[in-house]
């Protein structure tokens, strides 16, 4: 049994998805002492912003016409989806950045659809916990609402393109012990974070069980 961990924060020591994603590794590694884990962590090693570019327009050129930039982009691409097909347990760390999601993670993203087409199941019926964490706050009611631009689409890819077993693991307003003019939402804060770890123990335990 192989979990497959990705990590997208661009500040890994004080990222709140790691946070989280330590306690589901925590709890897989008691549980599983010898299992595989494989990590990728694309905020700390990005993959090359032009890659995609290269990879797909290599689907239109013969393999022996291709230049190395390509030929090294299709392989690029071919590994990146074997590492998630070949995972039993899934659990991806991604936090929102301007609204959207992380130009790391999309590239990613992008990488894996073109080494393994715009169809394929990769995770399908495989656990999978997304942990989406968000600075301010996004929800119903709030001056911000319907600005979260990552965690959809983030959804429609695991869930619905790759047919992953799909546990949401969301906290929101992970900056307000640090900004100023978030003061008053530091305890509403508080308890996103109590819950997001509840959460996160609880993902832990359907994925053990899957």
């Amino acid at each position: 049994m192989t979990l497959f961990r990705l990590d997208a924060s661009i500040l890994p020591a004080t990222s709140a998805g790691a946070e989280i994603a330590d306690i589901i590794e925590a709890e897989w590694t008691a549980a599983r002492p010898d299992a595989p884990i494989v990590r990728r962590h694309l905020g700390t090693d990005p993959l090359p912003a032009d890659a995609w570019a290269h990879a797909t327009t290599a689907g239109g050129v013969p393999e022996t016409e291709r230049t190395p930039a390509q030929h090294d982009a299709v392989a690029l691409a071919g590994a990146l989806a074997d590492e998630i097909r070949a995972a039993d347990a899934a659990v991806l760390a991604v936090p929102l950045y301007n609204f959207g999601v992380s130009q790391h993670f999309k590239t990613w993203i992008d990488l894996v659809l073109a080494g393994a087409g715009p169809t394929d199941p990769l995770l399908k019926g495989t656990p999978t916990v997304l942990i989406a964490t968000l600075g301010g706050g996004y929800g119903p009611g709030t001056p911000r609402e319907g600005w979260d631009h990552s965690t959809p689409y983030l959804e429609r890819i695991l869930r619905d393109v790759w047919q992953a077993d799909l546990t949401v693991v969301k906290r929101e307003l992970t900056l307000a012990r640090t900004t100023p003019a978030m003061a008053d939402l530091r305890d509403l804060a508080d308890e996103h974070h109590a819950r997001a770890l509840t959460e996160a123990r609880d993902s832990a335990r359907t994925l053990l069980r899957a």
